[in-house]
Order: C-alpha cells, then sequence, then structure tokens
C-alpha cells in the first residue's frame, strides 16, 4: 500500500461517524486533493465550539458561510455576525463558475446551487429586525463588568438595582439607571442612606462617566424596549431548514464595548432561558462571531472571565460558539482551550512576531505524520485550511490539509433592493419595529421629585405667608395703640378741666 492508499484509508476510517455530519471538503496529501477523502464534522460535536482563523484573504469568510449554509439544510438555526457586510449573501443562490465545478470535481462532491432563509437583524438604525434588551434583564453584576466597575462601585449599582425593585421602579433603558443615580446622591440621599447604606458622590460620578461613555459608542439604542425574544433565533422554516440569522454590523465596527456589550449579554439571555439539552445529538443553536477580537479588544479581566465563564457552560443548552478572526492568539488562552473544530488558513510570516505566532498556532494542533504543520500553514492557498475536529467520543479527528468545498449561496452583497425584499416579508421586523418607552424609573423618580418639590414650595409660601400674616397684625397692633393715645391726649387736652387751668395760669401772670 503507498502512501496515498494509506493517507485515504486514514482519512476515511478517522471520518467515519454513526451519527449525521457535515462535510468540509476533501483532505490534501503533498499539495494535492485526495478525491473522496472527505473531512467531515459531526452534528453532536458542533456544541463544543470553535474557530476559524488566517490571514485577511484566505477565505475565513466562506468557510463560516459553507458551515452555516450545511448547518441550516440539517434544520439547525444560525446566529451570523456580519461585520464587513459580505455575509448577507448566503439568502440567494450562488450564479456558480466554472472554478467552483473544478474545484467540487477535485473534492468528489456535486455542487448544489441554492439560496438560505434567512432573518436580517440590526443594533443600530439600520433596516432589518431591532435587537434590545433592558437594563434590568443584564442584572447588577452584569451590567458592572460591562462597565469595569471597582469593587466599590460594583456594591453601588447593586444598591441602585436593588433599590429599584423594592420601589418597583423599572430599570428599561440607561436613561433610567442615570436618573436613579443621580437621585441617590441629591433628593434621595438621606432615603437610601438609610436604609442601604452610604453612597459615594465619587465612585457614583465615575459610574456616571461610564454609562456616558458607553452611550457615546451608541448603547442607548440598544437599551430598552422591546426586549429581544432569545427563542425567535431558534426558528425553522416550514421545510424543516434551519433559519439564518445574520446580524448586520458593518456600522459598529469602531464601537467595540457597544459589540461586547451587545455579546456577553446574548449570551448571558440565552444561558439563563435555554433548557438543558443533555446528549441531543446535535446542537439547538450555532453562533458564528465575525472579527472576534472585537469582543477581546477593550475588555477587561472580568469580562473575560465572564465570558469564558458563560463558553464552558452554554454547551450544556446545546448551543455553539464559533470565533473568526485573524489569529489564534486574538483569542484568550481560557476561551482557546474549550474551542473543538479548528479550521486554520494560512497564515502569513513577514516578521519574527508572525513565525513565533505560527509556532505556537503548530502546536495547537494534533501530531500528523503526513504533515509539517508548521510548514503547512505558510503554504495553503486560498480555500484550502487545516481541519481537525472532534470525533462523537470527543477525540480528534486526523488533521487534515482540506481543499475546502464552495459556497452554495452567492459570495456577495444584497442589494439593497434585495435587503428592503427580505425585510418586507419578515414577521420579526414588525414585532420589534416599535420602539416602547413606558412608565419607568425615570418617570416615577422624576413624578416624585416633583411631588416633592410642589409640597416643599407649598411648604415654603405657607410659612411665607404666616409671617407676611404675623407682621401685618403687629404692624396694625402698633398703629391702633399710637392712635389710641393720640386721643386720650386730645381728649385730656381739650377737657374743661384743663381749659379752666391754663385760663387761671395766665390771668395770674397778666396780674
Amino acid at each position: 500500500m503507498d502512501k496515498k492508499e494509506e493517507f485515504l484509508k486514514s482519512i476515511t476510517k478517522g471520518n467515519t461517524f454513526k451519527g449525521d455530519f457535515i462535510t468540509m471538503g476533501a483532505a490534501m496529501l503533498d499539495g494535492e486533493t485526495i478525491t473522496n477523502a472527505h473531512v467531515k464534522v459531526p452534528l453532536k460535536t458542533l456544541n463544543r465550539h470553535g474557530l476559524i482563523a488566517g490571514a485577511t484573504g484566505t477565505g475565513k469568510t466562506k468557510t463560516l458561510q459553507v458551515l452555516a449554509e450545511n448547518l441550516s439544510d440539517k434544520g439547525i438555526p444560525v446566529l451570523l455576525m456580519d461585520m464587513k457586510g459580505d455575509l448577507s449573501g448566503i439568502a440567494k443562490a450562488s450564479p456558480g463558475h466554472a472554478k467552483i465545478d473544478e474545484r467540487h470535481e477535485k473534492i468528489g462532491l456535486p455542487f448544489d446551487a441554492k439560496d438560505f432563509p434567512v432573518e436580517l437583524l440590526t443594533l443600530s438604525e439600520q433596516n432589518g429586525v431591532r435587537l434590545r434588551a433592558t437594563v434590568s434583564e443584564f442584572g447588577p453584576v452584569l451590567f458592572s463588568r460591562i462597565l469595569d466597575a471597582t469593587v466599590a462601585q460594583s456594591g453601588i449599582i447593586s444598591i441602585l438595582f436593588k433599590y429599584s425593585d423594592d420601589k418597583k421602579l423599572p430599570l428599561l433603558d440607561l436613561k433610567d439607571f442615570k436618573k436613579i443615580l443621580q437621585y441617590a446622591t441629591k433628593e434621595g440621599k438621606a432615603e437610601i442612606e438609610e436604609e442601604y447604606g452610604r453612597i459615594s458622590p465619587a465612585s457614583s460620578g465615575s459610574i456616571l462617566r461610564k454609562i456616558v461613555e458607553l452611550e457615546q459608542q451608541g448603547a442607548d439604542i440598544f437599551f430598552g424596549e422591546k426586549s429581544f425574544d432569545t427563542d425567535d433565533l431558534t426558528r425553522t422554516t416550514s421545510d424543516g431548514r434551519g433559519v439564518i440569522n445574520v446580524i448586520r454590523l458593518t456600522d459598529i465596527q469602531d464601537r467595540p464595548k457597544l459589540f461586547s456589550t451587545f455579546m456577553l449579554s446574548l449570551l448571558a439571555e440565552i444561558y439563563s432561558t435555554f433548557p438543558e439539552q443533555g446528549d441531543s445529538g446535535q446542537p439547538e443553536l450555532v453562533i458564528f462571531i465575525d472579527e472576534a477580537h472585537l469582543i477581546f479588544k477593550e475588555a477587561s479581566k472580568a469580562l473575560h472571565s465572564q465570558i469564558e465563564s458563560i463558553v464552558k457552560l452554554i454547551r450544556s443548552k446545546g448551543v455553539g460558539i464559533y470565533f473568526v478572526t485573524q489569529n489564534p492568539t486574538d483569542i484568550p488562552d481560557g476561551v482557546l482551550s474549550q474551542l473543538g473544530l479548528k479550521v486554520q488558513h494560512a497564515l502569513r510570516a513577514f516578521t519574527a512576531k508572525d513565525r513565533k505566532a505560527i509556532k505556537l498556532t503548530a502546536e495547537n494542533y494534533p501530531d500528523s505524520e503526513y504533515y509539517d504543520t508548521k510548514t503547512v500553514l505558510t503554504s495553503l492557498g486560498i480555500g484550502e485550511a487545516l481541519v481537525s475536529a472532534l470525533d462523537e467520543k470527543g477525540r480528534p479527528t486526523p488533521l487534515a490539509a482540506t481543499m475546502l468545498r464552495a459556497p452554495m449561496s452567492r459570495m456577495d452583497v444584497l442589494t439593497q433592493k434585495e435587503i428592503d425584499g427580505i425585510n418586507d416579508r419578515s414577521e420579526l421586523v414588525e414585532k420589534y419595529s416599535e420602539i416602547s418607552d413606558r412608565e419607568s424609573a425615570y418617570e416615577l423618580l422624576k413624578k416624585k421629585i416633583d411631588k416633592a418639590n410642589e409640597a416643599e414650595a407649598k411648604e415654603k409660601a405657607k410659612k411665607e405667608r404666616a409671617k407676611a400674616s404675623k407682621t401685618s397684625s403687629k404692624s396694625k397692633s402698633t398703629r391702633s395703640t399710637q392712635s389710641a393715645g393720640s386721643k386720650a391726649l386730645i381728649k385730656v387736652l381739650t377737657s374743661a378741666t384743663v381749659i379752666r387751668g391754663v385760663f387761671g395760669i395766665l390771668g395770674k401772670m397778666l396780674k
């Protein structure tokens, strides 16, 4: 048996599963594609998360597209983060090409062009299904971590959440939280201090500045009602295909804090609401995070820890998370160690730092008698990648340099007319389009403050009137006394006795 036959046998054996699977492409040996040496990923282990990495232009987005398409065909809903705007084309069938046919002939797979059921979601003012969440849904711990709050600041945030719960003050948006924060250091200072403890004005000022920073990145659009129901991410079509939910993020690439805020809240909400799945045979939802380094770029250690915890736990809910980035080193080690499927496109070695990164990346893959992993990593072409998955028993499958299959849908963006068409047919756009601003903490506290101010003004006016009345009475009394005295004096002076006395004195003086 020659080397090629041994290799084919090894790949075939390592990619034979009892359950259903996705075919990624065909394995390559010494630069040659071995037809029918299919590299597969079992559905059962797709909730073990994964990584798609590689230099710019090596085909990461197309790999993401291939996985999303095949998951949809298997009845598994998908959530995609579209940072560059080039994933919306998944809604339209590929026009086909001679090079695609040639590629699939080498792989040993027929090419079937088709479109897929797509829902367009948005975090900003773009057209689509609006994604929102309330401050209350975050809770004090998560909200503190989003703000990168200190221990003292986190304590204040917890007090304010507790006060809001106790006084039935809904915290829906950032305006609500800012109002209760200001109330706690001004009008309500004595009330809150007596029942919950003292709140430092310096700490509350720092919290307010952090909230303003969030607002400047557009988070005020995200916080509010109507909250997005995560069950709407798990829909399937009447013919059993999973809906592919595409979040269009092209206008928030320069706002990493908003992106990380959204991602963390979404993962936390999914974890808290999805039921435990156990050994279900396939995931309930698969999430692809393109440009994943943006999540970790400005995240604090506490935020990293929160993401790592959720990634570890969320797979029991039947949810797989796939990070798409240029280099595996963009992902924290604690998260990277949790990733079962690794699809590594080519890396480029231009500097000593690049060569070090390639060496570290090569060490993340199983040893292979057929490849020098470090060499392969720099020699892969566009649409080729090193693939290592987990089999149904959780063991790594044989490492394979793989010629990946082409996407069945369009590898390009949709036109504005096509985007409008998808939104016009969407049931969710109408469901979440209405912006609700019901009475919440801001309005209730404003009423309370206004009422207190009104009562204070009335009391002040009452005191003023009482003071004025007292002054007036005293003045009248004085004038009355003076008047009575004058009258008495005149009466005395004009009496007959006084007159006779005066005339008597004058008579004596004249003698």
